[in-house]
């Protein structure tokens, strides 16, 4: 006897629903959501480095008033706000180019807002800035070869270190001079 029995037509249309579903999903996990993360990765780098060269500018402005640089963000993004010296820097013209000669760098969306110098981009922790301290001692000894004084000068801030903690790069370095101002991605 060779009785066949088939499956119901039902059954069939069920399957190939079932593998139109799953290859759906597989594009969208294997190839769609990717590109979606890389280029939401490459995003957040580009906009973190800009905010980093923005502090950097910054620092350096602030290094030029005030002598040393500052391992205080909100104080320095204030400066930025609103020190009269920092608006006559970016409201100047390059007299050779006749350019303008603003050091801030538009930020991705197109405009350079202090306020957004404090967070990065991808988890908004606040950037790592630290600024190096040296201690110079100066000892005066009598003809006895005793010591007779004792000075110390502190030295704040000739140095600074900037960090962004999602791992996008670094500005500066607290122990080389020939790396100061000097971007980790350059």
């Amino acid at each position: 006897m060779n009785s066949k029995k088939s499956d119901p037509w039902y059954v069939h249309v069920i399957l190939y629903v079932i593998i139109a579903i799953l290859t759906v999903i597989l594009i969208k996990v294997a190839i769609i959501d990717p590109k979606e993360a890389v280029a939401i990765d490459r995003h957040n780098r580009t906009e973190s480095r800009l905010r980093m060269d923005n502090i950097k500018e910054g620092l350096i402005l602030w290094q030029k008033k005030k002598g040393q640089f500052t391992d205080n963000l909100p104080k320095l993004i204030q400066f930025i706000e609103t020190d009269p010296f920092v608006d006559s820097v970016k409201n100047a013209f390059d007299s050779l180019t006749m350019k303008p000669a603003n050091p801030f760098i538009p930020l991705t969306s197109g405009e350079f807002t202090p306020e957004s110098l404090l967070y990065t981009p991808k988890s908004h922790l606040e950037y790592i800035l630290q600024i190096d301290t040296s201690v110079i001692v100066d000892t005066t000894v009598n003809r006895r070869g005793q010591v007779t004084k004792v000075d110390s000068t502190v030295h704040l801030g000739n140095r600074y270190y900037l960090e962004d903690p999602d791992g996008y790069g670094t500005v500066g370095d607290l122990h080389d001079d020939a790396k100061k101002n000097t971007s980790s991605w350059q």
